[in-house]
């Protein structure tokens, strides 16, 4: 029995004995798996050979640029598709409602024509009050939200067309006269954002632009007038494809010109009104319901379509910092600095080529449109006097480009010069009709007028925008107010191009003329205060005032700021830094001093000041603790 017990006992020595060696292989084998893991985790997480940091820098400013010009084609397509529905739709409604069969066998009553006019009131007259809301609307919504909503508000207008009725088409009429200013001042804001962004993505190197601070004096103006001019490329063709409506469809129902125009006696400048004796019958038959629902729907379809581009294709405008220090000046100081801009002599001086550029658009395509072409062609020739003037309108806009070669100047006065011509013809061009005459050789002229007035209508129009992008292309803190003006004043124009509706043609033709003539002499004069270095009036954009709690406003220059402030200016900017270091000290002292570290240190300058107070800390505890060894050694 013992010798058994000896026996087992020795078999556990020797298991005990051997067991040893395997589990030290197995600990060497370990720590040789960690090493290689280590070795492999600091090869990945090291510098890589194959990374370049320049070329990856590169390529991604590269994708940003190619992002800006997305965001202007989108901008451009979406307005092109939201007037091309609204002008179309318009026409045809007009035109519908005119003629006195339609109201009677439709809706048994003549109410439709008041509710017309009524309509036509609410476009036209509402925009007047545009300047009291058009920046808060932009400052509070953001430019892309501001002309997302704006194209809603238009597909609203095509929808109310299914219910004809005061209590849908009213309303949905003075929502656009609401919307029309906002919409053109983001756009043309828009535009120009997108030209400084693309500058900043081109040279993403230099130190204002890493920085953020104030672009220099012209260097975005190349950008700005190729944005431009794209822009109008592009939205000019709204009124091409605006008479698809009227040429594929409503053609077909209108009466000959003997039935339409037998009670007119005399066309162009002899005219009194629009055209006197235009017969109350103009279609021969009804168009089917169910075929102006089907070009409705196809219209409602074109204008979801602006609204999604809009809202999926266009970036924003603004980075999120700057959108909130633009509405943190107040909203009282928002409303009153389109006022204050007034005084600038810049924007006084352009005011009467403000106005003249809103008579002139609404004059091609309602004065000389009707009174001359119409009533000497027929209204089947509508739609082609309309198209030839938009495409006139869209190749010509390409000619602003020559300002990137030639003086600013040459585009306005251009534009100024042909139109100057085209008034002084239009004011002896006038026609006695005769019963049983087509008068087809008037084609040709007026054709020929359409085109040179499309080419005065693309240099005025390209060369006031660009003109406006150039002139304050380094405040984009005011870009929003600028154009908000320009617009409001076109806006302005446009009411009285209603208002003298009933006046004789001549009588229109000399507004028109005198309204050019002073427009390039406020000009001239502009540009000669300019060439003499004469400094504008501007109104100061108050700082951004911010609780200073959390990381956004902790750096040292606010990318908004603009650098036209006065001496007092900047002791309030020393003062307020002084005041948000006195803040930062005390709420670092109250949560330990590392996390409010944490999150202030979020530009460099930040982390480089972090880093030197941390150094500087460290410094001076070497510097204690030197003191208290050599007292205890002593």
């Amino acid at each position: 029995m013992m010798v058994a017990i000896d026996g087992e006992e020795q078999a556990r020595e020797a298991d005990h004995l051997v067991a040893p060696p395997n589990g030290a292989m197995n600990e060497l084998a370990d720590v040789g798996q960690e090493d290689n893991m280590q070795d492999q985790m600091e090869e990945f997480l090291g510098p890589q050979s194959e990374y370049n940091e320049e070329e990856e820098e590169r390529k991604y400013y590269r994708r940003k640029r190619l992002g800006v010009i997305k965001n202007v084609l989108a901008a451009s397509v979406g307005a092109m598709i939201v007037y091309s529905v609204y002008m179309g739709l318009l026409q045809m409604q007009l035109i519908l409602h005119y003629d006195m069969t339609y109201r009677e066998v439709k809706y048994s009553n003549l109410v439709l024509e008041d509710i017309d006019r009524k309509m036509l009131m609410g476009i036209n007259v509402t925009p007047i009050i545009g300047l009291l809301y058009t920046p808060v609307l932009i400052r509070f919504l953001g430019t892309k939200w501001m002309m997302f909503l704006a194209s809603g508000i238009y597909a609203l207008f095509v929808s109310t067309n299914y219910w004809e009725r005061y209590y849908t088409l009213v309303p949905s009429a003075v929502a656009i006269g609401v919307a029309i200013v906002p919409l053109w001042a983001s756009l043309g804001n828009y535009i120009t954002r997108m030209a400084q962004q693309y500058y900043e993505y081109v040279n993403y190197k230099e130190e204002h632009v890493q920085e953020q601070k104030k672009l220099p004096k012209g260097a975005c103006h190349r950008y700005i007038i190729v944005f431009q001019s794209v822009f109008h490329i592009i939205f000019h063709l709204s009124f091409v494809f605006a008479e698809f409506p009227m040429g594929l469809v409503l053609n077909g129902y209108l009466h000959d010109n003997q039935h339409i125009l037998c009670n007119v006696k005399v066309c162009g400048a002899a005219v009194s009104g629009v055209i006197p004796g235009f017969n109350t019958t103009v279609l021969t038959n009804l168009p089917p319901s169910m075929l102006l629902i089907k070009v409705e729907s196809v219209l409602m379809g074109f204008a979801f379509l602006s609204m999604i581009i809009f809202l999926v294709l266009c970036g924003a405008a603004y980075r999120p910092t700057e959108e909130i220090d633009l509405r943190s000046i107040g909203w009282g100081n928002i409303f009153q600095l389109p006022f204050k801009h007034l005084r600038d002599y810049r924007l006084r001086l352009l005011c009467p080529f403000f106005i003249y550029s809103g008579f002139e658009v609404l004059f091609a395509i309602t004065g000389f449109s009707l009174s001359y072409g119409v009533c000497i062609l027929g209204l089947k020739k509508l739609w082609l006097l309309i198209v030839v003037y938009g495409l006139s309108c869209s190749i010509f806009s390409s000619l602003s480009l020559f300002i990137l070669r030639l003086p600013r100047w040459l585009c306005l006065v251009s534009g100024a010069a042909v139109h100057f011509v085209l008034l002084v013809a239009l004011l002896a061009f006038s026609v006695q009709r005769q019963k049983g005459q087509l008068y087809t050789e008037y084609l040709g002229p007026l054709l020929v007028i359409t085109v040179l007035w499309g080419l005065g209508t693309a240099l005025n129009k390209t060369g006031v925008s660009t003109l406006l992008g150039m002139l304050y292309a380094e405040e984009k803190e005011r870009l929003d107010f600028v154009y908000t003006i320009y617009h409001w004043w076109q806006a302005f124009a446009i009411f009285i191009v209603y208002l003298w509706s009933n006046l004789p043609m001549r009588a229109k033709l000399s507004i028109l003329l005198a309204t050019l003539l002073l427009a390039c002499y406020c000009y001239w004069l502009m540009e000669r205060r300019l060439a003499k270095d004469l400094r504008p009036r501007l109104p100061r954009i108050p700082r951004p005032r911010h609780k200073v709690k959390g990381y956004r406003y902790l750096e040292e220059d606010n990318s908004d700021e603009s650098d036209s402030e006065s001496e007092e200016d900047e002791e309030e900017k020393t003062e307020d830094e002084e005041h948000v270091v006195e803040e930062m000290g005390a709420e670092d002292s109250e949560e330990g001093g590392h996390d409010g570290e944490a999150q202030g240190a979020d530009s460099p300058r930040a982390r480089r000041r972090g880093a030197e107070g941390h150094r500087c800390r460290r410094e001076d505890a070497h510097v204690k603790e030197g003191e208290r060894e050599e007292r205890e050694g002593g």
